[in-house]
């Protein structure tokens, strides 16, 4: 039997040759609904992608991983996450991707994840410095993520590896109960679980990414390879309203916060589309960095590869370099012209 994704997707296309041209051409897009994602809600509650004759459909998934299969086949044309070294893996057994744009970025100011580490082993001194958490139980997402190799480097500024830590793999959420009840030490967590944390009092915020790494590329959007070879037109257009979106969430950051022009209305939108649904918790946490023209910090992928290489979660064989693509952001950021954002007002 055929699966329900290959179904929806032939059933789309043929939806679509008999439309014929000026008519919307689908896509199917794989999203978390986190507020990252806020790009693509911008440019669909503004009508950026009908504006350029797309018809998109959000898809959401509870993980980047499980975006990978449908994208590779080309059930999904467009999807969003972390890197991993799943990727490269998928990429060495033919599942045809690639990363296009940007996504989230820890620029300055825009330290969105970060080093935690319980309060009580703060207050007692018991953990002064990152070099103090030998030997600790410190919680990352997932292994084999773009996570394990932030938490890996941090510790390497303290004298350590990931290897000289007990690594406990909980989702973000997990890490509210986790410091409440003494399960970890220390964390790589993200908004706005930080800020819950915070604000429960049970850990500290020690050093947002933006500090260790910054701009590490947290983040990606990914278009299946079918989709770039055989709709290339879309594919461009799709870029550009993507872009375009960006623009906008760019005006509405000041100092690393939705504060600024048009911040209010950004705030609608993620609050319509996201599951954090309370205006006033997009107002405080930290916001991640969307890139105005879409590009990617491809030195940072290729750290976070070579990680993936050294600790044998891959064999190297499939590059950074192989399965980036910025030709679609070049041609939508050229199209749209520079960016200038908006000034703050007085």
């Amino acid at each position: 039997m055929p699966s329900f994704w290959k179904i929806l997707v032939s059933a789309t296309a043929l939806i679509a040759a008999l439309a014929g041209p000026g008519h919307a051409q689908k896509l199917n897009v794989g999203l978390t609904n986190a507020s990252s994602d806020v790009p693509f809600f911008v440019a669909d509650k503004r009508g950026y992608f009908k504006a350029e004759g797309l018809d998109v459909d959000f898809i959401r998934f509870d993980s980047a991983a499980k975006m990978m299969a449908p994208l590779g086949t080309g059930e999904l044309d467009v999807a969003s996450g972390a890197t991993s070294a799943a990727l490269y893996n998928a990429v060495k057994r033919d599942v045809g991707l690639r990363v296009v744009a940007d996504k989230a970025k820890n620029a300055p100011e825009h330290g969105f994840q970060a080093i935690m580490v319980r309060k009580d082993l703060i207050d007692s001194g018991k953990v002064k410095s990152l070099g103090d958490l030998k030997g600790l139980k410190v919680a990352v997402s997932a292994a084999g993520n773009s996570e394990s190799f932030l938490v890996d480097y941090a510790l390497r500024k303290g004298g350590l590896t990931i290897a000289d830590v007990d690594p406990v793999y909980l989702g973000f959420p997990q890490h509210v109960p986790a410091y409440a009840n003494g399960g970890i030490d220390a964390s790589l967590t993200v908004e706005p679980t930080i800020s819950t944390i915070v604000k429960a009092g049970t850990a500290v915020r020690v050093a947002g990414i933006d500090e260790i790494y910054p701009n590490f590329q947290t983040a990606v959007t990914f278009y299946s390879e079918k989709f770039a070879k055989e709709r290339p037109e879309q594919a461009r257009k799709f870029m550009r309203a993507l872009i375009r979106a960006a623009r906008d969430c760019n005006d509405a950051l000041l100092h690393g916060h939705l504060v600024g022009p048009g911040a209010d209305q950004i705030i609608a939108i993620l609050t319509e589309y996201s599951f954090i649904k309370d205006p006033a918790v997009h107002r405080s946490i930290t916001s991640q960095y969307f890139d105005p023209n879409g590009q990617v910090n491809v030195a940072a992928l290729k750290d976070a590869w070579q990680f993936f290489k050294e600790t044998k979660q891959i064999d190297g064989s499939v590059t950074v370099d192989q399965i980036v693509d910025l030709s679609f952001a070049k041609w939508a950021t050229e199209s749209l012209g520079p960016y200038q954002k908006k000034a703050a007002a007085n």
